[in-house]
């Protein structure tokens, strides 16, 4: 397929965001631009703007700021598949300015994501991840297996979880899960652009189904939460029933079904539960966050994956489970893999740089 030009692009782009509205005197973005939602038609832009600030100090103590943010967006259709856009917000300067790729259409495209999470704390930690990451050349699209930051509901938060990673975003597509520290924040939704914590969406060759693992904070009482499990278990089996033609089929969650960590071992049943419909529908792997290391467990061709080294404190594996458990390290870590016609290339990376695994997962079985 015949591409635009780039400068082309850009036009399209700022004319776009200029209709969004300039900022007004004393407004800033303080996160973004980043692409969410993209497919090979579509795409949504959006960023952070800071109107104003409020200072809180109990007396005799240290003063406390909480920014007032607002959200801003706008959607894109009509877009070429495997196709770079530019974009830029006016007076934004460089850090209103950057990119991303349309996914290919299913077929032998090769394509490459990134897989991390548990940024929620340690912010020069994360940032030593993010640092690293980027050396290893930019991916066409991001999976966040959730703990973006330490509490949702702090606006306070979300400018710093952006500044770190804004090099990263204004040149990927983002694809985030729901942590338990986003609380089921209302900030999840506004800014990810997405009606429900579950979803789904197609990236060339593969399928990727991210769900709300959660379920805590879904709902009060426990009927609620029953009705929410419920509710997403169905919607799952029926997503992933309707995506056997894809070569590769990924799931994506925060908490792990599987843990080498002692004193989590058993801790959501949940997400054990799920396990037969992964091998029946044959996940190609599943990613996952909350145990702060890196983790890889095998259980009946399908690869469980916990990448949870994204800044927040570690935890030790010191556990491993019989029988299933492929590698197990306590490190700050990401995930890279790069997919083609034949087999998925999984390569887990420390932040020192150090690779601490790699292997291949073949394409699914007809």
């Amino acid at each position: 397929m015949k591409k635009m030009k780039s400068s082309l692009l850009m036009i399209v782009g700022i004319a776009a965001l200029v209709a969004a509205g300039p900022l007004a005197a004393g407004e800033k973005i303080v996160g973004g631009p980043f692409a969410v939602g993209v497919t090979d038609r579509t795409a949504t832009m959006v960023w952070i703007v800071q109107t104003d600030e409020m200072k809180l100090r109990p007396e005799g103590t240290t003063t406390m700021t909480s920014p007032s943010l607002r959200v801003e967006k706008t959607t894109f259709t009509g877009l070429q598949p495997n196709t770079r856009y530019e974009y830029a917000i006016p007076d934004g300067g460089d850090a209103g300015r950057g990119s991303f790729k349309t996914p290919p259409l299913a077929g032998p495209a090769p394509y490459r994501f990134v897989v991390y999470g548990d940024t929620r704390t340690r912010h020069d930690v994360h940032q030593k991840v993010i640092g690293e990451l980027m050396k290893h050349g930019i991916p066409d699209f991001i999976l966040h297996t959730g703990d973006l930051v330490a509490e949702g509901n702090d606006s306070a938060l979300w400018p710093i979880f952006f500044g770190i990673e804004n090099d990263l975003l204004r040149q990927s597509a983002f694809f985030p899960s729901l942590g338990n520290h986003e609380r089921n924040t209302h900030y999840f939704q506004d800014l990810f652009q997405q009606p429900t914590p579950y979803y789904s969406f197609d990236w060339g060759n593969g399928h990727f189904a991210v769900i709300d693992s959660d379920i805590e904070t879904v709902a009060s009482t426990e009927r609620g939460r029953s009705a929410f499990w419920t509710e997403q278990t169905r919607w799952l089996e029926d997503d992933l029933l309707a995506h056997q033609k894809a070569v590769y089929r990924f799931v994506v969650a925060h908490h792990p079904p599987f843990t080498a960590v002692t004193r989590r071992q058993g801790d959501n049943p949940h997400m054990t539960a799920l396990v037969p419909m992964f091998e029946k529908y044959q996940v190609s792997a599943a990613f996952f966050g909350h145990d702060r290391n890196y983790q890889h467990h095998l259980k009946n061709g399908v690869h469980y994956v916990t990448t949870g080294g994204g800044g927040a404190p570690l935890y030790d594996v010191d556990k491993p489970i019989p029988g299933i458990t492929q590698k197990v390290v306590s490190i700050e870590n990401f995930v890279i893999v790069s997919v083609h016609a034949e087999a998925a290339h999984i390569q887990a990376v420390a932040v020192d740089g150090r690779i601490l695994e790699e292997f291949e997962i073949e394409r699914a079985k007809p």
